[in-house]
């Protein structure tokens, strides 16, 4: 019983870095989807608005708070010219808590960049 008094805090802890990296790690993976979904929409719509990248990203990404969702589109050209290339950039801030310290926060950020057809 002493031992497994010792040994359970130090599973738990191991427990839950094991679910928030996987929270994290999840979250990074949406958002790099989303980047991508984003800027492909951005790149094939090249007649309407280039934003419509940033409106697939946010649906792309439901699982996400859209309110914390940061989208960005910038085009290197005439938006009517096939060839000019699209980026796409999402980000969403992530915080690691264990036990209710927080050990490290920051932002997740992924970029997509396409050549419009």
């Amino acid at each position: 019983m002493t031992e497994f008094a010792v040994v359970l805090p130090i599973l738990c802890v191991l427990l839950f870095g094991i679910i928030q990296f996987g929270i994290l790690y999840n979250n990074y993976v949406t958002v790099t989807d989303a980047a991508r979904a984003g800027a492909r929409k951005a790149a094939v719509s090249r007649h309407t608005d280039p934003n419509d990248g940033c409106d697939t990203a946010r649906t792309s990404a439901a699982t996400l708070d859209p309110a914390q969702l940061g989208c960005a589109v910038s085009v290197s050209g005439p938006l009517d010219r096939p060839g000019a290339d699209v980026t796409v950039t999402v980000t969403y801030p992530y915080s690691i808590d264990l036990m209710g310290i927080a050990l490290q926060s920051g932002t997740l950020e992924a970029k997509t960049t396409e050549r419009m057809e």
